[in-house]
């Protein structure tokens, strides 16, 4: 493997163990051990999930090529599973506010195994099946869990502020350390055991078990809005008003897809962006170089959060304007680099850039999760809480359907350069954002001064 890759993990690893190592009692929260014992078991659930999910991710392509499909057909097949993702999403949201998230939860491990079954056969039909369970699957994921986290903390009458804390190590570990030895464990099975592409899909089975069967032995319920009389076009309703009347709903749903937008487009688009010549590249020590950057963004962000001072609002301008600039930068180098047409070889000069432009990204993305997660709780009315998540998933599904749609049509440094607009947008609704947050915050604190009792 060339030194270059080496550096670039290594010097990644060195600055995530010095952030981690150095927290002061100003990073740092005190928490009561009931939260802790709390904190950990979710922390332990999430992250059984993530396994589950990054187990899949790498091989879901490989496997389709293995049983003969081509890209057209892989297309479609993709295409289904964020397409349901769009149509069903918002009903299993509604479904979890009404019937309970512990429900939900359990119905994501149950779908997302039958759906790693299916896998199993070379039929183009039960594939496709399985990709629509994928996407109901991943709906629940990105809602249901963490409705009911924000619910339960608040039931159990912890602090505000600690809810920040379990935010950016859920993202530390499921979307980072997790995800490296997913990665690892994955590459285990097909490579070094060679068990076949179906393994992986396999041992995400056993894990999504492992959470289901703790899920079940350990939380207890919560809802949304538990009434009878509400049926789901009433529940549709209620959270498309939220939305409408709610400026700081409506940013932050704008904003949450730009950005998931331009990360799942990313996803895409990274592997030719970095080998337009088939050159041969690391693709699965590149994907963990990518997770370490992301858990130096989440441990930043646990920084940021610790501290009261710090308005997320305030500092994720920052994060969408350097996330726009670090896209840019295959627009920058196919203009400024004269491009290679030699077949093979290792990166190029100009894939060195973007690969520490991609490793920024990411790094953006690690402290995007958890103070989006920060906010939405802040926002979004319980009671249609996994509802208006979904709600906001809608347009995010449109838009990754219409780039995988359309991904032959435009040249890749105009699809980055497309995404680092959006970002770019992101980044203005971000501030206007905190523009309304800053005018209802005098009033807030009246209010919270109002239900103090008077002592005399």
């Amino acid at each position: 493997m060339e030194l270059f890759y080496l550096l670039v993990f290594g010097g990644l690893g060195v600055i995530v163990a010095t952030l981690e190592l150095s927290k002061n009692n100003k990073d740092r929260t005190n928490t009561s051990s009931a939260f802790n014992s709390f904190k950990n078991n979710y922390l332990l659930v999430y992250s059984l999930m993530m396994a589950g999910d990054w187990l899949q991710g790498p091989y879901v392509y490989y496997l389709y090529t293995t049983y003969g499909f081509g890209k057209r057909d892989i297309g479609h097949l993709f295409i289904a599973g964020f397409g349901s993702s769009m149509l069903f999403g918002t009903i299993v949201g509604s479904l979890a506010d009404k019937h309970g998230r512990k429900r939900a939860s359990i119905t994501y491990c149950i779908t997302y195994i039958l759906s790693c079954i299916t896998k199993h056969s070379p039929q183009y039909r039960i594939l496709m099946i399985g990709r629509i369970l994928g996407g109901i699957a991943t709906s629940l994921l990105f809602s249901a869990f963490e409705s009911w986290l924000v619910a339960e903390h608040n039931k159990r009458g912890f602090e505000q502020q600690w809810l920040s804390l379990t935010f950016s190590k859920a993202i530390f570990l499921g979307n980072g350390l997790v995800a490296i030895l997913a990665g690892l464990f994955g590459n285990l099975l097909v490579g070094s055991l060679a068990l076949g592409p179906v393994a992986p899909f396999d041992a995400a089975s056993c894990f999504l078990a492992i959470g289901m069967a703790i899920i079940l032995s350990s939380w207890t319920e919560n809802y949304g809005d538990p009434s009878e009389s509400k049926d789901l076009l009433t529940q549709f309703r209620g959270a498309a008003l939220a939305i409408a009347s709610d400026e700081k709903i409506a940013l932050l749903g704008a904003i949450q897809s730009l950005f998931e937008g331009s990360m799942y487009t990313f996803v895409f688009l990274w592997t030719p962006a970095l080998s337009p010549n088939d050159e041969d590249i690391p693709h699965g020590f590149i994907f963990a170089t990518f997770m370490l950057a992301s858990m130096l963004g989440s441990s930043f962000a646990s920084r940021l959060m610790a501290r009261a001072s710090i308005k997320v609002e305030s500092y994720m301008q920052v994060v969408f304007i350097v996330s726009s600039a670090s896209l840019m930068l295959p627009v920058i180098t196919s203009v400024l680099v004269a491009p290679s047409s030699e077949k093979g070889g290792s990166i190029s000069f100009a894939g060195c850039i973007q690969l520490i432009g991609f490793c920024v990204f990411e790094a953006c993305v690690g402290l995007f999760w958890p103070s989006i997660m920060k906010m939405r709780s802040q926002y979004i009315p319980e009671e249609a809480r996994s509802t208006i998540m979904n709600f906001f998933r809608i347009p995010l599904n449109i838009f990754v359907c219409i780039v995988l749609y359309n991904v032959d049509s435009f040249p890749i440094s105009v699809m980055f350069g497309m995404c680092a607009v959006f970002l770019f947008i992101a980044s203005m609704l971000q501030r206007r954002l905190l523009g309304v947050v800053e005018r209802s915050w005098p009033l807030d604190k009246v209010r919270e001064l109002e239900s103090e009792p008077l002592n005399i």
